[in-house]
């Protein structure tokens, strides 16, 4: 675990804690004030100039004398918890090229420069026998061509992909739409799951530790899942899946989109089959997604 060396991080921590404090709250405070520890200590009357909306100034007025960055930084150090931020070298490359990427990354686990080579892999949590009996598949053939799978820890398509990346002895990255602390894990069926990734891969979120996984967390999240991938490949999802969400991120990111075609008469194969019928790569073993990648 680091020693969060970057001086700056528990401002980043610190201000991550306001409500309503974003990627372009966090872009517009970085280019005014030059660091955030300028702007923790700035007056509130320094704010107003920066086009920055004015509920969250409110927040930033009401919660800003209630926040100890120090004793921030204590908690989670007791979660063995690090932080990265935008400004650090252990930074991911890919995610820095997505709109507003997140400020910062609170990680357990560790990234690798492997992970640059990374696919997301993502789909329904009610999947049907044929999903549980391609993902691990596939997902086992990518992993031992050196990819790195990130996904959602969600039950259904994320945890079996999870699974088969870390029974092939490979790396997987979770990311959370919540808290990354034990006891913030969601869903909680899967937190031995997330122990097990932090030893070989990363459990990864932008959100401070004790949220909960809230419903608008999700999209944010799926923003994540695509940046930090080269390519998102989707295994059985209706046509109203969050997993599609994370397809429209990839599209809007320029990845590549690749999808498992499923039978017909399945709502699962809804999703799918509409983004091959669109352009998305069609799937039916490994190698069709190691070509289209180059790799």
């Amino acid at each position: 675990m680091t020693e969060f060396v970057n001086p700056q991080a528990k401002y980043y921590n610190a201000f991550n804690l306001i409500n309503g404090i974003g990627p372009v709250t966090f872009k517009k405070l970085l280019t005014h004030f030059k660091t955030l520890e300028n702007a923790w200590s700035a007056n509130i009357n320094e704010f107003y100039s920066l086009g920055i909306n004015k509920p969250v100034l409110e927040q930033i007025r009401i919660q800003r004398p209630k926040i100890n960055p120090d004793w921030q930084m204590e908690r989670l150090a007791k979660e063995k918890i690090d932080l990265i931020t935008i400004e650090d070298k252990d930074y991911p490359e890919l995610l820095k090229e997505i709109y507003a990427p997140p400020a910062l990354l609170y990680i357990r686990g560790k990234f690798e420069p492997s992970d640059k080579f990374s696919l997301a892999i993502v789909g329904t949590r009610k999947l049907s026998d044929y999903g549980c009996q391609i993902t691990p598949l596939i997902t086992t053939d990518l992993v031992k061509a050196g990819l790195t799978i990130v996904s959602g820890l969600a039950k259904g398509i994320d945890t079996i992909a999870h699974q088969a990346a870390l029974k092939a002895k490979g790396r997987t990255i979770a990311v959370l739409g919540g808290g990354i602390d034990k006891q913030s894990v969601y869903p909680a069926v899967n937190r031995y799951l997330a122990e097990e990734i932090i030893q070989s891969g990363a459990l990864i979120s932008e959100f401070p530790i004790g949220t909960q996984p809230l419903a608008q967390n999700f999209p944010q999240r799926n923003r994540i899942v695509s940046g930090l991938s080269l390519g998102v490949l989707l295994i059985e999802a209706p046509i109203k899946s969050g997993a599609l969400i994370t397809i429209r991120n990839a599209l809007e990111q320029n990845r590549d989109v690749f999808a498992i075609p499923g039978h017909i008469l399945s709502p699962n194969s809804l999703g799918p089959n509409s983004l091959i019928k669109m352009g998305a790569k069609l799937v039916s073993q490994a190698d069709d997604i190691l070509k289209e990648l180059n790799l």
